[in-house]
């Protein structure tokens, strides 16, 4: 999961300097109002990617549901809010239609990630809540007979 988020996040970098390079050749203002919008939503979107990125590492390349679910849903509702401005916003920035069309594609897949995620992250805590142990325990131990054999 650690590897898809990199390599969603190089499509991600690679269109969006696509879109700054795209709204460079706009005018002035407009551009400048359109690069800093995006570029506050953006922001926001890396410090999520990054706290995924902590999580992983601290679980040996491998993401806590638990954890991420959070971050995830989080990185869900920036992208839309970023794919609202695109759309509003694309005669206006100059937006290609082809910008837009991939991050709608990527807001789709960070969605169907960050559901299966939370859910998966709820059936653990289900789990623990019910006594049971987190994915990957160890079950306990056998109880030996007390007593004389």
């Amino acid at each position: 999961m650690a590897a898809q988020l990199s390599a969603r996040m190089k499509m991600f970098f690679l269109l969006a300097g696509v879109l700054l390079l795209t709204l460079m050749g706009a005018g002035g203002a407009r551009a400048q109002s359109c690069n800093e919008d995006l570029g506050a939503m953006g922001k926001q979107r890396i410090a999520q990617v990054e706290a995924l990125n902590v999580i992983a590492k601290s679980h040996a390349g491998k993401l806590d549901p638990i954890a991420a679910c959070p971050h995830l849903r989080n990185i869900k509702a920036i992208e839309a809010k970023m794919l609202a401005y695109m759309l509003k916003n694309k005669d206006w920035c100059n937006i290609p239609d082809d910008f837009v069309n991939n991050f709608k594609a990527n807001t789709v897949k960070s969605g169907t990630m960050a559901s299966q995620a939370c859910a998966i992250a709820e059936k653990m805590k289900q789990m623990q809540s019910q006594g049971g142990a987190a994915p990957g325990a160890l079950p306990p131990p056998p109880k030996l007979p007390a007593g004389p054999l």
